[in-house]
This record gives structure tokens, sequence and C-alpha cells, in this order.
């Protein structure tokens, strides 16, 4: 698949409509504490520090976290910041269980079902900086050459970051599953086994595609990367038998 200069679709595209620069920095922190990145009573860096690291003004990262706190995922004490209240405990249990209960092929069917149409949702409706924010976690992938399972975690983060992306809070909560899913220990060593250098450099390669495409909102180019990503998925699953 052929690539093209990386990043430069998104700066022409038109500026996000009000609002969407709150929904953005919303689902980025929605992302890192139902993710766990910030744990349940883990205090959220300061509204100044999330400014600078997503880039926006502090008032929309006010603005984002009183959405937080109407949706109970987080608590704000007065002179103390904001604390994560989102329990997964409660949930943990049976999440697990639906994934440990996935086979291979199973979860393969239920991504071929989720990736192509999430990816032409998330096209129609991301805002130029969460384009931005993938780009920067592309470059990350960029940067591995023969850590197939930190590859591995940063292309699950990407997938993330496009979940996020299409706005949809059912959505993303499936693909956490699907996510979930992926953790099984087959995987893990499977990668090992196949993800040499070469092929981290393949997927690379057509990882910078996946993000011009999305960046040039080009919605069948992205769609079908998707759909061949899927395809050397299984391949890899093939192999194992």
């Amino acid at each position: 698949m052929a690539t093209s200069p990386r990043r430069t679709a998104a700066t022409s595209h038109p500026e996000p409509v009000v609002g969407a620069t709150v929904q953005y920095v919303l689902d980025t922190l929605m992302m890192r504490i139902t993710s766990q990145e910030y744990g349940v009573d883990e205090r959220l860096p300061a509204e100044r520090q999330l400014a600078q690291d997503l880039g926006v003004a502090r008032n929309t990262v006010r603005e984002a976290l009183d959405q937080l706190e109407e949706r109970g995922l987080i608590r704000r004490r007065a002179g103390s910041g904001s604390f994560v209240t989102y329990d997964p405990n409660g949930a943990a249990d049976s999440v697990s269980a639906v994934a440990a209960e996935t086979g291979p092929l199973q979860l393969q069917v239920v991504r071929s079902i989720l990736e192509p149409e999430m990816v032409r949702l998330a096209i129609i409706t991301m805002a130029p900086r969460q384009i931005e924010a993938l780009g920067e976690i592309l470059s990350q992938m960029e940067a591995v050459q023969t850590d197939a399972i930190a590859f591995v975690r940063l292309e699950e983060e990407f997938h993330r970051q496009i979940a996020a992306g299409t706005g949809n809070p059912l959505l993303i909560a499936c693909y956490n599953l699907v996510i979930d899913a992926r953790h099984q220990s087959f995987r893990a060593a499977m990668y090992r086994r196949h993800l040499t250098p070469n092929r981290i450099a393949a997927y690379q390669r057509g990882y910078n595609a996946l993000f011009n495409a999305i960046a040039a909102r080009d919605v069948e180019e992205a769609s079908e990367f998707m759909k061949l990503a899927l395809i050397e998925d299984q391949k890899l699953l093939l192999q194992e038998d």
C-alpha cells in the first residue's frame, strides 16, 4: 500500500465546531479512566497540566471535567483536585469472563464487524486535535523496532483512540472489551514468535498509510486498510494451527 507524507491533510481541515475540543478532552480522559491509566481514587493531573498536555485552554479542561463528574466518573473536591470514582471492579469479573471465553476466531469475527465501521464513523466525527493525538501515538509506534509486545500495546492504543473518535460511548465500551479479549496470553506468545523487525516495519508503513487516510478524511482508503490488517492478523492465527 503506497504511503504519502504524514500529517499534512489534517492541518487543512476546517476548525472543529463549538464543543468539539471539549469532546476531544472528554473522550481522552474517559479513555484514560476506563483503561485504568488513572485508577480508582487516583487524583487526576491539575487542570493546568492537563491543558498543557492536551494543547487546549484551561477552561476547556474544566468543562470536560464537569462532564466527567456529571457522568459519575470523577469527584471534584474544592482545593484538592479531581479524583477518579470509576471502579472497574464491579464489571471487571464479567468482562474478564467474557474475554476468557472468547476464542481467537470469535475475536476476529467481532473485530471484522466493528473495526471497518468504527473507522468510518471516526473519520466523520473526529476533531483535528484527535487526529493530532493519533499522530502522536503513531510516532511512538514508529520508534519501536524489535519489541513486539510494546508495538502491540501501541497498536491497541491507536485503535482505542479511533474508537474514542467516534464519540459513541457504547461503541467505545464495546471496543474496550475487544481489547480486553486481545490481552489473552496466547496472543502475546503469538506476537513474540511472528512479529519480527521486518514485519513490525511493514505494519508501521501500513499504519502510516491509515493515518494519512484518516487525516485526509478518506473513508474508503481507511476502511480498506482495516480490512487488510484483519486479514494479516488472520494469517498469524492460521500459522498457529
